[in-house]
């Protein structure tokens, strides 16, 4: 069940909400990350929820790596902001799959 502590330790992550927290699960998605680093990183992410955390993911959205930004493309289509995700890919920061998928 070593799976299952870290999924645990990511969500307290998010649920934190504070920069440092969600900049500690952002430097998880790299390009070395496994695929269960991802899923686990991605389903953490949903728990995100307060107000500075949001601000937070936005940040990323619009300034972190290619591979942050296609996650939190994930993250806020799942929120249903697609005004956020349309400006984003009115920049060129997403494809029009992240940006209009639902």
């Amino acid at each position: 069940m070593e799976d299952k502590g870290i999924i645990d330790q990511y969500i307290a992550l998010a649920k934190q909400g504070t920069k440092e927290a969600i900049d500690q699960l952002m430097t998880g998605l790299n390009v070395d990350m496994t695929l269960a680093e991802s899923k686990f990183i991605d389903y953490a992410l949903g728990y995100v929820e307060n107000e500075k955390g949001i601000e937070i993911m936005a940040d990323y959205l619009f300034n972190g790596t290619q591979i942050q930004r296609n996650y939190c493309a994930l993250y806020f289509g799942r929120m249903g902001e697609y005004p956020i995700l349309r400006k984003a890919y009115e920049k060129g920061l997403i494809d029009g799959r992240q940006a209009f998928s639902r």
